[in-house]
Formats: structure tokens, sequence, C-alpha cells
């Protein structure tokens, strides 16, 4: 098992889902961690449910810079550095080409690439050398989804920037991996579908392992990009969708 102790690490959209779950596996495995988030409820539930010995939280949102900056100075007066930094935060809301607008495409790109990208940058100046950097993207830079292709390339556009930082940042030891997560039992997703179940239920059939992912499945597989266990991956793309994008 990945042996995180020691490690101090960053987690955005820790609050719930994939991020709460990517937070718990990595604490879990020893490190400590940073969780960022919009919520302050659901970041002191997080924080409990983790315990303060292991985690602590700071409220931010990652589409506004001053948070961001604060959220880095903050770490910075810990006097902690990171060794892992797991650029979570994302959205998804459907809208099909006829119904697209200027606001939608701008609220996910926002949110999904430059969420990603300055949340990176702002912790960047902190992070250590042989440092591990996990973007979450999704099966959905692949697979077609009517209704979902604003976020789809934003997806995309996380896989691209995966592979040019971990190009760029290679001379410093450090990687940066993408997690790329299929349908996912998170509150997210359930609200994604409130109004139709079984659109959710079809969707759900379509997977090879007949099955939704649960959110500490793609917490382990974050626990294993962050550790030395994958110190020989870089620029890479795993995929944690139960078989959709392989078959």
């Amino acid at each position: 098992m990945p042996n995180l102790t020691g490690k101090t690490a960053l987690v955005t959209g820790a609050t719930s889902g994939i991020g709460l779950a990517g937070a718990q596996a990595l604490a879990q495995e020893g490190a400590f961690v940073f969780l960022v988030g919009r919520r302050l409820d659901a970041l002191h539930d997080a924080v409990a449910d983790i315990g303060s010995d292991r985690a602590t939280s700071i409220q931010a949102d990652v589409t506004d810079q001053a948070d961001l900056d604060r959220v880095a100075a903050t770490i910075e007066a810990s006097g902690r550095r990171l060794d892992i930094v797991f650029a979570n935060a994302g959205i998804n809301e459907f809208a099909t080409l006829g119904n697209l607008t200027w606001e939608h495409h701008t609220k996910i790109f926002d949110t999904n690439v430059g969420g990603v990208t300055f949340a990176v940058q702002a912790a960047l100046p902190l992070v250590n050398e042989g440092a591990s950097i996990i973007l979450c993207g999704s099966n959905g830079d692949v697979k077609a989804a009517p209704g979902a292709s604003v976020y789809a390339a934003s997806k995309a556009a996380i896989r691209s920037l995966a592979r040019s930082w971990a190009a760029e940042l290679v001379d410093r030891k450090i990687r940066v991996n993408v997690v790329a997560p299929g349908l996912t039992q998170t509150p997210g997703l359930a609200d994604l579908f409130s109004e139709s179940a079984g659109a959710l239920d079809d969707l759900t059939s379509t997977v090879p392992m007949k099955r939704r992912a649960r959110p500490e499945e793609i917490g382990n597989v974050v626990t294993f990009l962050a550790s030395d266990a994958s110190s020989f991956m870089t620029g890479a793309e795993v995929y944690v969708d139960g078989g959709v994008s392989q078959f």
C-alpha cells in the first residue's frame, strides 16, 4: 500500500464526492491534508471526519484569484510545503448544442480549467522537488455524451494541460498525472440526474462492470498516483470507469 507518512497534500473541491474521498484516502495513508472548498460547514465536517491532526481546511473559491493567493499564503504560514496536489474542483451541467449559452460555457471552463490551472499555479512555489500533481479529469474526454459537450471539452483540456505541465516540471522531478473517473456515486452526480433517475440507471447499464464507482475507489487511485508506487509515471491518464473508455 502507498505510504505517505510525512507528506503534505492540498486537495481542492474537498467537501464531498471524489475530492473528499481523495482527501480521506491520502490522510489514511499518512499525509497531512489541506482541504479547500467553498462551503464552510462541509469543510468543518470533513476535517472532523478525517481528524484535526491529519487535516485542516481553507474556505476558498478556485475561480477567485484572491482566494487562491490566500490559500497559498495560509499553507506557507503553516511552515509546510506540498508533496501532493490533487486539483479536483469541477462542475457539470447539461446543455445540448442548440441550447448552449456563453454563461454555461464560461461557468464550466472557469471552474474546470481555470480553477485547476490557477490553483496549481498558486501552489507551485510551495511544491517540493519530487512531488506529485494529480488533476481530476473524466472519461468524458474520450466518450461522447449528449448534452455534455462543454464539460467533455473542459476535461479534454485537463488532459492536455497535464501533458504540457509534466514536460515543464520534469526537471524538478515533479510528476503530473490525471485520474479520469467515470460514473461515480457522488452528490454531484445525484444532483445532475435529480430529475431523471431513469436516465442515470440507463447510463449505468452501459458500464461493462454494471455499476457506478464508489468515491473511495477513485481515492485509492489518487493515493497510488501520489505515492512512490507510481514513481515512473508522468503525463499519464488513468481511467477509473469500470471499462467504459476501453471497451
